[in-house]
């Protein structure tokens, strides 16, 4: 998939292992570049149920229309579809194997 940030400064924390470390420690420094490497070599949304350990999900209530992977918990790493207009199924659900652009939008505790 094509992976996109929420902003600069997000794009840059997730590009240096060095700002991730002293941000979110080592262990969750690490799965961060592990879930990115497995986002992006994914073909679609879909394709990340052939990552079991990432516990790909999608979030509901203040967060409905986004998604999360697991890094060392309770930290979670938090992105939504990034297509105008989202690709739907004919019964109007979002279509998984359709979506091929994510837009990481945080690193965070969300429980």
């Amino acid at each position: 998939m094509d992976i996109y940030f929420n902003s600069g400064k997000l794009q840059k924390l997730c590009n240096s292992e060095k700002k991730l470390i002293k941000k979110f420690g080592f262990e969750n420094a690490q799965k961060i570049k592990l879930r990115l490497v497995q986002l992006e070599a994914a073909e679609h949304l879909a394709g990340m149920s052939g990552f079991p350990d990432a516990h790909c999900h999608r979030l509901h209530g203040e967060l409905e229309g986004y998604f999360s992977v697991y890094m060392k918990h309770p930290m979670r790493l938090v992105f939504k579809p990034n297509h105008d207009p989202l690709p739907v199924k004919a019964d109007g659900g979002l279509d998984l194997y359709r979506v091929t652009r994510i837009l990481i939008t945080d690193i965070r505790d969300y429980h």
